[in-house]
């Protein structure tokens, strides 16, 4: 690691900014690979900022921030953006839907016929505001602008 990081320090002082020898490894912000920023809701620019407001109310529908307030990366460009995260969320509720099928016929063959469909409407409003969430800033990430 100490090697790597002294090529990288001679490389920007005297190949790239000879003029500025104080840019080192350190002043370089680490940004989280995309799985892990968008499991923890972060934002696609900078990896630091909350895409969401926190709420302490589960039955409410979850509020996006106007801007990252770490970098003030724009969240929501223009009316209609998150259009297309509508096809993620729906994406994420058919493999819940299919994933609960598949545990109830696998794990529990003897489930009633009437258990089932109730069983995966229930998964997929319970999951509902997570499949929300989580669809937006997929649709985030996949385009940053």
């Amino acid at each position: 690691m100490s090697l790597l990081y002294h090529f990288w320090s001679l490389y920007l002082t005297c190949i790239a900014f000879p003029c500025c020898y104080l840019y080192t490894m350190e002043t370089i912000i680490k940004k989280p690979n995309m799985v892990s920023a968008i499991l923890h809701e972060k934002c696609p620019h900078c990896g630091q900022g909350h895409v969401f407001q926190k709420q302490s109310n589960p039955f409410k529908m979850p509020v996006m921030n106007e801007r990252c307030s770490e970098c003030n990366y724009k969240f929501d460009r223009e009316p209609g953006y998150f259009l297309g995260a509508m096809y993620i969320s729906y994406g994420i509720a058919v493999f819940l839907g299919i994933l609960t099928y598949l545990v109830l016929h696998f794990v529990f063959p003897a489930t009633p016929l009437i258990y089932i469909p109730v069983s995966i409407v229930l998964v997929i409003l319970i999951a509902a505001r997570k499949n929300y969430k989580l669809s937006r800033i997929i649709y985030i990430h996949m385009f940053p602008w």
